[in-house]
């Protein structure tokens, strides 16, 4: 018999909860639709409208972009812990969570428009609207989507419950991809009408709206049920707590090495289809259709997990191996491959998807570890924290795509030689697929498994009388 408890194992009491009717899952589901409007459109079409539209042709602006990016992305992630601490020590009828997202869909809406418009300006006035207005729509970005991560943390007190609230949220996620993938060039070229200096921020205006009225079903359709403990320490004590907490330590460091990976290759599409491919428009179904099988990846997320008898750590690796070699054999495309293109797209998909589910819902499970082990609960702190690791791998690997571009002579809007197709090549497939090896090895050091999980969840009912 396995040594390895299952859910099903439980004592009923540790598996009760208040139903989680559809409605809730839903809402909570479509709350990553928001998120990943402009998650999406920033890490695929970003850098692209900023070399090739915002800016003028010019071989520096790679590396200006992409210093700007680490930058403003540095200073954006460091927001995310002070909002994982404001929004712990907030009380309203809203929660601690909700009423934060809900007081940043404004700002959250306007800023993302104004961002991607193009002011006539020279070369140095465009660098500071830039910066400022990236750096503005990040924060309210983090107003919104900090909060709206930790909602995973006291939505259940079940482990299992949330990685399949996970699921959902991730298949909200994907969706939103979908939809900004499938049809953001697509709605820049119908309002733009061969002026992407206008059809840009229209675009963006489609998406701004969608965004806020989904975030606001979120809010008004969960509900926030797992309490911290009475008493709550200081600052400065959860930031000790945080740092002396191995699984988070380790699986922030996962988390900053798989977003600089998916930023370098996500970075990297555009340009391999309109250079190398030699069709632009192109990358929009292929990213699509990746997407959907993403949604088939974070859907099948519990599934895979029970395969691998609830081992996270496990499935993590298992599931990153799998994404680096499709992303390896990338690199034997030729531009006329587009069967052989789909089909690694499809496979990388899956495991790939299937992977941030599992890592959302193991944050969850650090939150869990941090109160059992020091006697404090601060959800907030980590998973603003677990967001300032993903901001910072988006900022490295945006600013990496950036330098790359520039080491391998890349000037927008001419004819690439052999060196810079070459280039694009491998920030499609080598770079990325190195960077995933670096992921399994740091997952080596995880330390929670299915038995210490459940533990802890009896643990800590007993200590709330449960």
């Amino acid at each position: 018999m396995s040594d390895v408890t299952t859910a099903a194992d439980q004592p009923k009491a540790l598996v009760y909860q208040k139903l989680i009717f559809w409605k809730e899952k839903l809402g909570y589901a479509v709350g990553d639709t928001a998120s990943c409007l402009y998650w999406q459109t920033f890490s695929i079409f970003l850098i692209f409208f900023y070399t090739d539209t915002f800016f003028t042709s010019d071989k520096r602006v790679p590396i200006i972009v992409g210093t700007m990016f680490l930058i403003t992305r540095i200073w954006d992630a460091l927001i995310d812990p002070v909002m994982g601490v404001i929004a712990d020590r907030t009380e309203s009828k809203y929660g601690k969570f909700r009423v934060w997202m809900l007081r940043g869909i404004i700002p959250y809406t306007i800023l993302g428009i104004v961002m991607f418009i193009t002011p006539n300006f020279g070369m140095t006035g465009k660098i500071v609207y830039a910066y400022v207005t990236y750096t503005l729509v990040m924060i309210a970005y983090s107003i919104v989507n900090v909060p709206y991560g930790a909602l995973l943390g006291v939505i259940s007190p079940n482990s299992d419950e949330r990685t399949k609230l996970a699921s959902y949220r991730f298949i909200g996620a994907f969706s939103g991809n979908i939809i900004a993938t499938g049809s953001f060039l697509y709605l820049v070229t119908f309002f733009g009408r061969g002026n992407d200096k206008l059809g840009y921020p229209l675009a963006m205006t489609v998406f701004a709206v969608a965004a806020a009225l989904l975030f606001s079903y979120t809010v008004f359709s969960t509900k926030e049920r797992v309490k911290p403990p009475k008493v709550q320490s200081s600052v400065k004590n959860d930031i000790k707590d945080l740092l002396k907490n191995r699984p988070w330590v380790v699986l922030c460091s996962m988390g900053l090495m798989t977003l600089i990976y998916v930023s370098v290759k996500n970075s990297a599409i555009l340009y391999y289809f309109k250079y190398y491919v030699g069709s632009e428009l192109a990358a929009g179904p292929f990213i699509t259709v990746g997407t959907v099988f993403s949604v088939i990846g974070a859907f099948s997320t519990p599934y895979i997990t029970k395969i691998f008898r609830g081992d996270k750590r496990l499935t993590f690796i298992v599931l990153t191996i799998a994404t680096a070699v499709c992303n390896a054999l990338f690199f034997l495309a030729g531009p006329k491959d587009l069967l052989y293109m789909y089909i690694l797209q499809c496979l990388g998909s899956i495991p790939g998807a299937a992977m941030f589910p599992l890592i959302w819902s193991m944050y969850a499970d650090t939150a869990d570890y941090g109160e059992w082990k020091f006697g404090r609960r601060a959800t907030g702190l980590v998973f603003s924290a677990a967001t300032f690791s993903q901001k910072m791998g988006w900022a490295v690997g945006g600013a990496v795509a950036g330098f790359v571009l520039t080491i391998i002579g890349y000037i927008a809007n001419v004819a690439q030689n052999e060196h810079t197709l070459n280039g694009l090549r491998h920030m499609m497939s080598t770079i990325p697929a190195a960077l995933a090896i670096i992921v399994i090895i740091i997952a080596i050091f995880y330390n929670l498994d299915a038995k210490m999980e459940i533990k802890i969840g009896l643990d800590l009912k007993a200590r709330k009388g449960e």
